[in-house]
């Protein structure tokens, strides 16, 4: 397979479905001839005309009340948020609207429209340093997913646009340039349905977005330890596939949480709950998790640092999780 970077691949989803369905469109603020704020978009108005590549007003209620309307009236809109904090703009269309079109209409109407924003820090400071994931997670009648892998964005967001339901979809502004195998070709990837991305016998980390990355190579420095880590990643956070990961936990005892997010009410908070009702059992320590430090970001470069998780956390966390076993809790 080809490699492509995380950019070219939500690109090529979006040119696809675009060409597939006649229905698809495009609007956001600079879409058009910049191709949006972090290009992904670029060289789309060319090949598809500003009746289907829309620039829009900067106002975020607009882009998703607009977006709403024209998928409760039948068209498959994509609306593009600069960054996730300014869905915040939006959140009436995004909560009162796009989720509970299907159930204040029977079912008779649905808002199939899928908004795409961007998550991700690099010195822009404590108002638009922020991850909502978890807020949009815990609301019924959207989905949210957020890929962290080339592969996964393109099938995930394939499989948005076809959805009739009102998906939210999570980049990461420090993915774009990641690369990865990526088909050419048609390929969809269906929600609530957790990868594996690394085996492992001794300790189980869940992660999702970014943190993939750090998580991996902690877990390949581990075994240089003797410590082979398992890592799953989420993929979607609504719906969560959990069926991995208690089986992961049933084999390693042990579970570590690491997220881009507070920890405080963050995904990880869900996640180890679940955990803790369905493997109690099988826990030989309590469900650990890694979150961006509890407070606003800072702008200096390394305070920002210092509170995003990193690699040598998940590393620190997993060695002395594991120290117990070495120990002999279980062997």
């Amino acid at each position: 397979m080809p490699a492509k970077s995380y950019r070219d691949a939500i690109r090529e989803a979006l040119r696809e479905e675009m060409k597939r369905d006649e229905r698809v469109f495009i609007m956001g603020e600079e879409v058009g001839v910049w191709g949006g704020t972090y290009a992904v978009t670029r060289g789309l108005y060319d090949e598809f005309g500003d009746k289907r590549v829309k620039d829009t007003p900067i106002s975020e209620a607009a882009i998703v009340g607009t977006a709403v309307g024209a998928a409760m009236g039948g068209l498959r809109p994509v609306a593009e948020l600069m960054t996730i904090n300014f869905s915040l703009i939006a959140i009436d269309q995004i909560v009162n609207n796009a989720a509970k079109v299907h159930y204040m209409f029977g079912g008779q109407i649905t808002a199939p429209v899928v908004v795409r924003t961007a998550a991700g820090w690099g010195q822009l400071a404590a108002t638009h340093s922020q991850s909502f994931e978890a807020w949009f997670a815990s609301l019924p009648g959207l989905i949210v997913v957020m890929p962290a892998t080339p592969y996964d964005a393109k099938g995930l967001l394939k499989t948005a646009i076809r959805s009739d339901n009102p998906v939210m979809f999570i980049e990461h502004s420090r993915l774009y340039g990641v690369t990865g195998e990526v088909p050419d070709g048609d390929y969809t990837i269906p929600f609530g349905r957790s990868d594996v991305k690394r085996t492992g016998k001794d300790l189980t980390i869940i992660t999702y977005s970014r943190m993939l990355y750090p998580s991996l190579s902690a877990a390949d420095k581990l075994a240089g330890d003797g410590i082979q880590a398992e890592v799953i990643d989420l993929r979607s956070l609504r719906p969560l596939d959990m069926e991995p990961v208690y089986a992961s936990v049933q084999k390693t005892h042990r579970a570590l949480i690491v997220e881009e997010d507070w920890v405080s009410g963050g995904m990880g908070a869900e996640i180890a709950a679940r955990i803790g009702k369905e493997s109690f059992d099988f826990l030989d320590a309590p469900v650990e998790r890694i979150g961006v430090a509890d407070a606003p970001l800072p702008y200096a470069k390394n305070l920002e640092a210092l509170a995003i998780p990193n690699e040598q956390q998940v590393i620190d966390q997993a060695r002395q999780m594991v120290d117990g076993r070495v120990q002999g809790r279980r062997e």
